[in-house]
């Protein structure tokens, strides 16, 4: 049997669009009662990167989760809203980024609640593939159900993110920046994602891609006009989906392509049943993603030709001091600690950068873009 993956159109953030378009995605996957009892407590992921205005794109939109707080709450659950953004993990930062993002009026109109739980705990996770245990953000504990309410944006490490990467939100502020530390090939980083997914276990993933991000995502890009909104009982599936509206395929995502080797998902959405509108008729023409390249190329060939090949495949940050507040957010983010300020302005050890870009990620500024050499866009074309 097939995964069935709703596909609606919704060309604005108007709030009868959005409410008809998420309406149509449930009724497609059988209603709310084929996930959800009255009375269950429902947590609602939602992607808050930073505390960024919805208009920036960076954040799931709060008309998208202002429609399911409201359908969920007229069904009888109870909604909690919430994330660990990047960075540190601490009530103060929480409300200013639940108040930037417009969440703090989504519960305010709905009776949902905001998390302020910090906590974090250990979970057991045998059949990961990288990550055997977990540590997981406290706030899920509260909930019967996890939702995964994203966005969908390109990122300049993974290429693009969606539902499966938007859990990597339930790991605990700072504690993220470890994982890229642990695991800087993307490969192995890709597979670490699928296992925080599959511990978290959503039961149901909603995609806002009415305005997504293309460019240096996922907070350096610049929006994108999609008009659509995507609904599956599998974020796997869903973001398979997700990718040939970028224009990408598996191929394309190393995420993507982990999955079907894991044999989560079939290679060429064989195991996909779209339902609502034609793919077709939301694939972008043109959508500009970023080139990566796995940041342990060459490992196995010799230091020099290692070193060489860096030196004119590898992206890396650049800081633009101009536009930089020296609000250190960039240094006490780096996962290898190789950023240093000089004159209140950041200087990173290049040969210790592991490529992850959490610098460029976090910035509140904008201040600090990625370079991709001339080579390595030729070469991701041949």
């Amino acid at each position: 049997m097939k995964t069935r993956v709703s596909l609606q159109a919704c060309k604005s953030y108007e709030k009868n669009l959005v409410k008809e378009a998420i309406d149509k995605s449930l009724s497609d996957l059988g209603g709310l009662e084929r996930f959800f009892q009255p009375g269950e407590t429902i947590f609602l992921k939602v992607n808050l990167l930073m505390a960024r205005k919805p208009e920036e794109v960076t954040t799931t939109h709060p008309l998208v989760v202002e429609v399911l707080a409201e359908a969920l709450i007229a069904y009888g659950c109870t909604v909690i809203i919430g994330d660990s953004p990047g960075g540190p993990f601490n009530l103060s930062i929480l409300k200013r980024v639940y108040r930037e993002t417009g969440m703090e009026g989504v519960a305010r109109r709905t009776g949902a609640t905001l998390n302020e739980e910090i906590g974090r705990f250990e979970q057991k996770n045998p059949d990961g593939h990288i990550l055997k245990s977990l540590t997981l953000a406290k706030m899920l504990k509260q909930a019967d159900h996890v939702v995964s309410v994203c966005k969908l944006k390109t990122h300049g490490m993974t290429k693009m993110t969606g539902a499966t990467k938007n859990l990597f939100g339930c790991v605990p502020g700072a504690l993220k920046a470890e994982y890229h530390f642990k695991m800087p090939d993307v490969y192995d980083f890709s597979d670490a994602l699928i296992d925080i997914c599959q511990g978290v276990k959503p039961t149901l993933s909603v995609m806002d891609a009415i305005v997504g991000m293309e460019g240096e995502g996922p907070s350096s890009g610049t929006p994108k006009a999609i008009g659509a909104v995507l609904a599956s009982a599998s974020p796997y599936h869903m973001d398979m989906v997700a990718s040939r509206i970028m224009g990408l395929t598996e191929n394309d995502v190393p995420m993507l392509k982990r999955m079907v080797d894991r044999k989560i998902c079939a290679e060429g959405m064989t195991d996909i049943e779209i339902l609502g509108e034609p793919l077709e008729t939301v694939v972008q023409e043109e959508f500009e993603v970023p080139e990566i390249t796995n940041v342990s190329f060459g490992r196995d060939y010799p230091k020099w030709i290692r070193k060489a090949a860096f030196a004119l495949l590898q992206p890396k940050p650049i800081y633009h001091h101009e536009l930089c507040i020296g609000c250190r957010i960039c240094e006490i983010n780096c996962p290898p600690k190789v950023i240093t300020m000089v004159n209140h302005r950041p200087v990173a050890d290049l040969d210790a950068c592991i490529r992850c870009f959490c610098c460029a990620e976090l910035c509140p500024e904008k201040a600090i873009s990625v370079y991709r050499p001339p080579l390595m866009k030729l070469i991701s074309k041949l």
